[in-house]
């Protein structure tokens, strides 16, 4: 395994290039942009007022419908940095509210999307890739699809919490 030193001989050299700031730059402003494109369009959900950046492995924003927000739940629209896809998750506002719809999940065999293994170390309750292969040079109709599928996947999850 290479040493840190290593590490960041090779983040230096990458950055001598200049297109990750670009690339970086970029995704956060677009992100910025789709998290104010929620805001705006939907002004019943609560979106976060902020973006958690994260550590180059994700970066998201969260919004919650009220039918969502009254259970303690939250949608966040997540960027996955390393696979270059746009994922929605399913989170709870704590962990007892993770484990207890992860377990209402789990148990009714649920299978529309991907419900999590284990509520662990993990960040979400279910899943669903939003964009698998994001095209950014039309950003317009990259929103309306990130737009459409979020929709999708809380009218889903929506509908599984009234009939359980």
């Amino acid at each position: 395994m290479e040493s840190l030193h290593d590490y960041v001989l090779e983040y230096q050299r990458q950055l001598n290039r200049g297109a990750i700031q670009k690339a970086y730059r970029g995704l956060m402003e677009y992100i910025m942009a789709l998290r104010r494109h929620f805001a705006e369009k939907y002004p019943d959900h609560a979106v976060s007022g902020s973006i958690y950046y994260g550590y180059m492995d994700m970066t998201y924003f969260a919004l919650a419908p009220k039918a969502l927000r009254d259970r303690k739940l939250k949608v966040a629209i997540v960027f996955i940095h390393e696979g270059c896809r746009f994922e929605a998750w399913l989170a709870g506002a704590n962990k007892e509210v993770q484990a207890k719809y992860w377990k209402l999940f789990k148990e009714s065999g649920w299978n529309k999307y991907r419900v999590v293994p284990t509520t662990k170390g993990a960040d979400s309750i279910v899943e669903s890739v939003l964009v698998e292969d994001p095209a950014f040079r039309d950003l317009d109709a990259l929103t309306k699809q990130i737009e459409r599928a979020a929709r999708k996947f809380m009218k889903d999850v929506e509908a599984f919490l009234v009939d359980h």
